[in-house]
């Protein structure tokens, strides 16, 4: 059944003023015919693939055994680069801010030298995460062994994406580290950003509603609980009035501090070696080290 002409009408004169480009600054991303496109559940199988290869038997296939590991990590790897090469060439050509095309051999050269470096740096990114694991499994009573941390903690999944959106992050691929993190903050509640700085045997229980801001520094053996925020003040502006980017805004935390639930940290401040800071608590100031809030 077709409208009637007075909505036809009403529908046409709404695609006009949503077509119109000269009022979408800032909201209209021109694509280039030919230019690959970041993919969400592209980079959903990257990530998949990554458990996999970082944690095999308890992601991916589950028959394995040490004679088949071998062969089902080589297929993983070759299955994660040419993915990875994919995505971070659609990342770079997100990233692009003239007209020049960024089909050609420069740009797809590139994409694989990045995604082979990322799968270079994929057995330290295991043995980082072997820390988180043990971290858990330590720090919770309830956890009866690795595999049950491997398979069912949102903090170790989390971490993943985090470790390895991170290191996409140090190699300058714009866009790709942050779709990783956010797929990771909508599977988990947990939402750390690729810019983040986090050391060894890093934890976090229970995990839903931490939020670990862009230039937070986190030392090693540091244990979040639930509903943490590590987060900024209010933005410093330029002389026309609009923030300051990547200006150092988060907070540091030093080796061994506990952060108990719902407590929030903000700004550029210190949190000193072994500190713990209590539940509910609202913190922006250096604390020394050792002390307890």
């Amino acid at each position: 059944m077709n409208p009637p002409e007075s909505y036809t009408n009403l529908l046409r004169q709404t695609v006009e003023e949503l077509s119109d480009t000269s009022k979408m600054q800032g909201l209209f991303h021109q694509h280039r015919h030919g230019d690959p496109l970041p993919s969400s559940a592209a980079l959903e199988e990257i990530i998949g693939l990554c458990r996999a290869v970082l944690f095999p038997g308890y992601y991916g296939k589950s028959t394995l055994n040490a004679v088949t590991v071998r062969y089902h990590i080589g297929m993983e790897i070759e299955r994660l680069f040419a993915l990875l090469t994919a995505q971070v060439q659609a990342g770079l050509c997100f990233g692009q801010q003239d007209d020049c095309r960024c089909t050609g051999v420069d740009f797809h050269t590139k994409a694989e030298a990045i995604a082979a470096t990322l799968i270079s740096m994929l057995p330290q990114v295991r043995r980082t995460l072997a820390t988180d694991v043990e971290a858990a499994y330590l720090g919770d009573p309830a956890a009866q062994n690795n595999g049950e941390v491997i398979s069912c903690y949102p903090a170790i999944r989390a971490l993943t994406c985090y470790r390895i959106a991170h290191e996409l992050y140090r190699l300058d691929v714009p866009l790709i580290p942050r779709i990783i993190s956010e797929l990771a903050h909508s599977e988990t509640g947990i939402d750390i950003h690729p810019g983040a700085q986090i050391g060894e045997y890093f934890t976090i229980d229970h995990g839903t509603g931490v939020v670990i801001g862009a230039t937070c520094i986190i030392g090693n053996h540091v244990k979040l609980y639930q509903g943490v925020t590590l987060g900024a003040k209010s933005f410093p502006l330029d002389v026309n009035g609009n923030p300051i980017k990547n200006n150092p805004r988060h907070p540091i935390l030093e080796d061994g501090v506990i952060v108990y639930s719902n407590a929030t940290i903000l700004g550029r401040i210190t949190i000193g070696r072994d500190a713990v800071i209590g539940a509910n608590k609202w913190v922006t100031h250096d604390v020394p080290a050792g002390q307890k809030v």
